[in-house]
Formats: C-alpha cells, structure tokens, sequence
C-alpha cells in the first residue's frame, strides 16, 4: 500500500461513475485518462467507481461477481501493447497467490461446467486436489491466460491510480459486504461460510422492507460464519480489505450494519420478508479492518434500516457514514439526510448508483414532497438537478459525491440499477465528449463556492 491518503482532513468533491459508463469502450483507455483531466480540471479530487470485479454473463452486476479479490478483466484495454516482463509476472503471481489460484482454477473449471461450482461432481465441488489437476490438466493453456490477465488489469490499473495521483484524484472504490455463492470466494473457502454438506447455503442475504422494495430484497448470497472467520482472527477479511487498498486509497463497505447484525432469509422463503435479523461480530471485524486499511480510508454504506447499534459501530471506529438527498425530505426536520443533520464524518450523495437520476427523481415526485424539497433548497427558483447538487456542495460533509447522470442533467433512462429489477441495470455509458471542459468550467464553480476545490497535483 502507498502512503496514507487522509480523504477527510479536508473538504472534497467528488463524481461516481463507474468504469464500464466512460465513454467510447468503457474501460482503462484514453477515456478513463480523460475523465481524470477532466475531474481536476472541475476541482474534483475524489473519483468513485462501482466494484472493478469480475461479472457473471446472466445479470452483469459487479455486486455478484464469481470473484471479490480478481479484476474484471472486460476493463482492460486491449489497445495497449503490455510488455510482459516475465520476472515481474512470475513475482506478481506469487505475492498474489492466494487468492489469485482458487480464482484461475474455479474460472476455467466454470467456463468448462457452465454450471455453479455447488452443482459440479463432488470431487470436483468439494475441490479435491487430485480431482482439479485432472480437470485441469487440459486446460493448462487457459489457466495461464486468466492469470495474464489479471496480471495485465492490474498493470493498467496501477498506471491509472499513478495518473490520478499526479492529478491529484483520489480513486474511491466499492466493497460488497456479501460475496456470491457463484464464486471462487466460497468454492474456495466453504468453511468460512453457513453452507450444507452439498454447499448449498443454510440461509441468504436480502435486508427487509425498505424504500426500494415493499417486499425487501432477496439478495442470495450465503452468510458468513463468523465464528470461523474468528478462529483464523478475520484472515480472509484482512486480505480482502488489503486487496481493495492495493487498487483504492478509499473505499465503501456496502451493506455496513451486515457487519452488526445481517438480515437472514430462509431458503425457501418465497421473499425476504420472511427473514430475521442474526447478529454479527461487530467491534472485532472492524478492529480488523480498520487495523488493516488504516485510519480515514474507509466509508460506511449505512442507509436503510440503521439501529442504535450500527450508529455506535460506526462512530466508534471513526468511519464517515452517507447522506443521500433523495431520502431526506419526508416532512420531518429529524430526517438524517437533510443537510442540516449531515456532520463533517459524511459523504453527501445527490443519489447512488441504486436511485434514480436527481432528473427522473424530480419529474416523479408529487406536489407535496416537491415544495418540502423547495423549502430546504439554497434557491428554490434553481431548476434541478442543480439545484440538489448545490445543496450537496454546500453541505457539511467533508465529502460531496455526485454521480456522474446528475452532473449531465440525464432522465431516468441513464439510471445505472433498480433494485429487485433484473432487466437493463448496468448498462448506462456517456456519450462521446459529455465531459467537456465547459461542464468542468460549471462544476469547478460550484466547488470552489462550496470550498472544495482541490489544485491539480494536491
């Protein structure tokens, strides 16, 4: 890992665009270089970006990846001639070893089976050494292809992250809390998870009735079994954790409060609903996160259904928590999103990559709800999305985060994901030359009113 960022010492802005939406190919070329010039030139330090794992071909989602440690190799830029320096791979497949072999192994063995590791032969599903040499034996040619590819993504995104270093842009990356059953993670590690002697799952994750879902959302992964990860003190948690360091100086834990206690579904729930709340190890896996990632570099996803306990979790460990816009004007003046409410330990959102665009937001909302927004606004008169990205700017919150469709003025048809929705998520690109330099002329106005902007290189 470099040398500590401190995100938080100062106040900051930043976009949320994921890769796979820059424009042209949606990956690590010229476009993502551009988007960096382009950030610092709006006085923007901070770029966050959705998990750079691999996906699964059926949904697209970088929240169910067959992997949580690998890199999407989709991302790489295949225009870029890598020189491959065979004692530099071969010490690079080494240090990265333990994650990098199961994940090899489990992704030719599932281009092969085209079927879920739980469903293979119980040699091969239970990963008998003997079994996965045999399997493998033919496939030797691909195996080292997947591992030159991961050795080619880090490359690129190593030579990003010094590029926006020298910008000064820091890179804000995403952790799922939860890993899929469908990966190399569990295929690798079944102890650690509450699995059957089949490695079906015992219970799933979902998280109850919310603003998103009346019927909660019945998100399939297997739970952990902590007492498991304990016993070998979080080691697993710890390698995640440093992995997401060695590519982010910052990154979010999605799904924080799972650490407090997770939502359980039973497997034959028909929704989640029927789920119940199971607690978690709480204060020992974020003594171990924290000790591991270091002070100020991780940020709590901490909306939804929020205890007492999770609160307390949170502020005791120092971790910023979210403050999003779209939820904060329901009448009531103790709605923690209102930016009257945020604190300085926040990062305020227009909205995030499971909302909808501020454009389509507004157009939906009702007459009521419009004039309770109106009331909070800098200038009720400012058409929207401005409007909501100012009052984003000017709130306390050391970090102010504004996806990418806000900035542009796009309508729900640029939305990035709709929860308990399969269809369309994931797709959203911005067109060729949307972030010009008279966008980063109007941003860089609104940050440095909103004394966030950052020089080039700070």
């Amino acid at each position: 890992m470099r040398e500590q960022a401190r995100p938080f010492d100062v106040r900051r802005a930043g976009v949320l665009l994921h890769v796979t939406s820059l424009p042209g190919e949606g990956n690590l070329g010229d476009e993502a270089y551009r988007f960096v010039d382009f950030l610092a030139e709006a006085g923007c330090s901070v770029w966050q970006v959705l998990p750079l794992v691999p996906t699964h071909d059926d949904d697209g989602s970088p929240y169910n990846s067959p992997s949580a440690m690998a890199g999407n190799p989709d991302l790489i830029d295949s225009t870029r001639s890598e020189q491959l320096d065979d004692a530099a791979f071969t010490a690079w497949c080494a240090q990265q070893r333990d994650w990098l072999e199961p994940y090899v192994e489990y992704a030719a063995l599932r281009e092969l089976r085209r079927t879920p590791w739980h469903t293979w032969e119980p040699a091969l599903r239970d990963r008998d050494p003997q079994a996965v040499e045999d399997a493998l034996a033919p496939l030797a040619e691909r195996v080292e292809d997947l591992r030159l590819e991961q050795w080619v993504f880090a490359q690129q995104w190593a030579r990003l992250r010094e590029y926006a270093a020298e910008k000064g842009v820091l890179l804000f990356g995403d952790l799922p809390i939860f890993v899929s059953l469908d990966s190399a993670d569990v295929w690798a590690h079944r102890e650690l998870f509450e699995l059957d002697a089949d490695g079906r799952p015992i219970t799933v994750t979902g998280c109850p009735p919310d603003y998103f879902a009346a019927d909660g959302q019945r998100w399939n992964n297997p739970h952990y079994d902590w007492a498991a990860m304990a016993a070998e003190g979080y080691a697993w948690w710890r390698r995640r954790i440093a992995r997401q360091r060695e590519l982010f100086d910052l990154v979010r834990i999605d799904h924080f409060r799972g650490f407090e206690a997770a939502w359980h579904v039973p497997v034959a729930a028909p929704t989640a609903r029927d789920g119940r709340w199971v607690k978690g190890p709480g204060e020992e896996i974020l003594s171990a996160l924290v000790e591991t990632a270091g002070p100020g570099t991780l940020v709590a996803e901490d909306l939804g259904v929020i205890t007492p306990e999770v609160d307390e979790l949170r502020t005791r460990f120092g971790l910023p928590g979210m403050k999003v816009l779209q939820f904060a004007f329901d009448g009531s003046l103790d709605n923690p999103y209102l930016p009257a409410n945020h604190g300085e330990l926040s990062v305020v959102y227009t909205g995030t990559h499971d909302n909808d665009t501020t454009a389509g937001w507004w157009d939906k909302l009702d007459d009521r709800t419009r004039a309770q927004v109106a009331s909070h606004l800098l200038d009720p008169a400012e058409l929207m999305p401005g409007a909501l990205i100012r009052l984003a700017m000017e709130s306390t919150a050391r970090l102010a985060v504004v996806p990418a469709q806000d900035l542009l003025a796009l309508g729900s048809e640029s939305r990035m994901n709709t929860p308990g929705t399969d269809a369309g998520n994931w797709q959203w690109r911005a067109q060729d030359g949307a972030f010009d330099a008279e966008l980063a002329a109007q941003v860089r106005a609104l940050v440095e009113h909103a004394r966030r902007a950052r020089a080039a290189g700070a």
